[in-house]
């Protein structure tokens, strides 16, 4: 069935890899991004991944929508001034993109984000779950945020979960319980949710640094009335990002059962996809077609992201 352009919107998430502003944060570990740090970060970069950032998002969805998405989650995003800067941008400043952020007790200062477009969705409450973790030496470890913004979206109200689970950094099995914990807090988030509507309408995005036939995914997320459009894309050899030559599909997006239920509410799902465009890759050595991203270890590259952005599509009915 084909759909007019006007009909259908879309929802957006994208890992920004690492948009920190220039000026050091002395109660956070920034210390790499600034203009006498490791990574020499200066105006210069930053206000070129701005316009770089900008520019992708205002391009996701195109092909399908007359619109840029009318929601994007982001993930790896400093603070407000971060997100002041980068909405003011000529790409986004046109379409009136406005956010939702908290700080989060990450160690490196960075966090979960929601741009909305304020003349598709207008968001009631917001909250934020913190996500804490006891190491085995006893300290305690502070990860990202999960983020909730309820709003109405086209007058239907919808629930947006915004996660960036703990990383694989020390190894996947040895972190592993690490995303099950975040998993079972984005259930809290869920089940407060439904107190007040048991048949709430509930999309949930994020970085989870795990695939969608990860156990924390697979066996801990996506309950029976939940579905993941992004498995069936992994299980065609689709990725977002790449480590030592293999694809990965952490960004996922995630929605609740009703939204593929016939007659149900205003928007419908109709696909998942990623925004893997050829200009978004890298066209040469041995990270060729692997997303063109700001730093390769140490070294200043100038590109987008680490992360291809993912987006799903929406069909409305009167």
């Amino acid at each position: 069935m084909k759909y007019s352009r006007d009909k259908l919107h879309t929802i957006a998430f994208y890992n920004v890899e690492n948009l920190f502003d220039t000026i050091d944060d002395p109660l956070t570990n920034d210390d790499k991004f600034t203009a006498k740090g490791e990574r020499k970060w200066t105006y210069k970069r930053y206000y070129k991944k701005l316009k770089k950032i900008s520019y992708v998002i205002s391009q996701i969805g195109k092909d399908v929508s007359n619109e840029p998405p009318m929601i994007v989650g982001l993930v790896e995003v400093e603070n407000t001034r971060v997100l002041d800067d980068l909405t003011a941008q000529k790409d986004l400043r046109k379409y009136g993109y406005r956010y939702v952020h908290y700080e989060s007790k990450d160690e490196r200062g960075i966090d979960t984000a929601l741009l909305f477009r304020d003349q598709f969705f207008q968001p009631v409450n917001s909250d934020k779950y913190q996500l804490d973790f006891i190491e085995d030496d006893g300290t305690k470890d502070h990860s990202r945020d999960v983020l909730v913004v309820s709003g109405f979206l086209n007058d239907e109200l919808v629930h947006i979960i915004v996660n960036h689970w703990p990383s694989r950094r020390e190894g996947e099995k040895e972190t592993r319980f690490k995303r099950i914990k975040a998993a079972e807090t984005v259930h809290k988030a869920i089940n407060k949710i439904k107190e007040d509507d048991k048949e709430a309408r509930i999309i949930v995005m994020g970085d989870f640094n795990d695939n969608p036939t990860s156990e924390s995914i697979k066996d801990h997320l996506v309950t029976t009335d939940f579905f993941n459009p992004m498995d069936e894309l992994y299980r065609k050899g689709q990725g977002t990002l790449t480590f030592k030559k293999e694809w990965f599909l952490f960004d996922q997006i995630i929605l609740s059962r009703n939204f593929i239920k016939k007659n149900v509410g205003i928007h419908d799902f109709l696909e998942a996809k990623i925004f893997n465009k050829r200009w978004l890759k890298t066209h040469r050595g041995k990270y060729k077609g692997s997303p063109f991203r700001t730093y390769i270890g140490p070294w200043y590259k100038g590109g987008f992201s680490d992360h291809f952005p993912i987006f799903i599509t929406l069909t409305k009915r009167k």
